[in-house]
């Protein structure tokens, strides 16, 4: 797998279809779990997947954090394992929230503790990891 992130407008989706011109591309549905983007795999065809911030979003209903991570750290395995068996590379588009003013909304500053969870938790299984600035691609991992 390999983990684009960068702040909004950054050129994370031009420096990804630049990499990876065949990609099917996969939005996070807000109403469903990230398991399932398994549906979205095709043999040798590269998966791009982006929303991650607006999907968690949707998960600020549920309190506990730590269920939480333990859910999409499961997930994101699985994916990597079954795009590694179809030879399906997965790339996973994220967005750099940690950098600005941090917001006065208890809910706003826990999307970006979630954001920064998955973030690291995607690095964690992650081959490669690039940051995206200004239309620059630096390699982190």
């Amino acid at each position: 797998m390999q983990l684009f992130i960068g702040g909004a407008c950054a050129g994370k989706r031009d420096a990804v279809a630049a990499r990876f011109p065949t990609a099917k591309w996969r939005r996070l549905d807000t109403d469903k779990p990230f398991s399932d983007s398994q549906q979205a795999l095709v043999a040798d065809t590269p998966l791009v997947i982006n929303g991650v911030l607006e999907w968690l979003g949707a998960s600020l209903e549920h309190d506990d954090n730590d269920a939480l991570r333990q859910q999409w750290q499961s997930d994101i395995a699985a994916l990597c394992q079954r795009a590694e068996a179809l030879n399906a590379p997965l790339i996973i588009i994220a967005n750099e929230v940690g950098r600005g003013i941090v917001p006065m909304q208890p809910e706003q500053r826990r999307l970006r503790d979630l954001n920064g969870w998955f973030v690291q938790d995607a690095t964690a299984q992650a081959e490669q990891v690039w940051y995206v600035r200004h239309g620059l691609v630096m390699p982190l991992k």
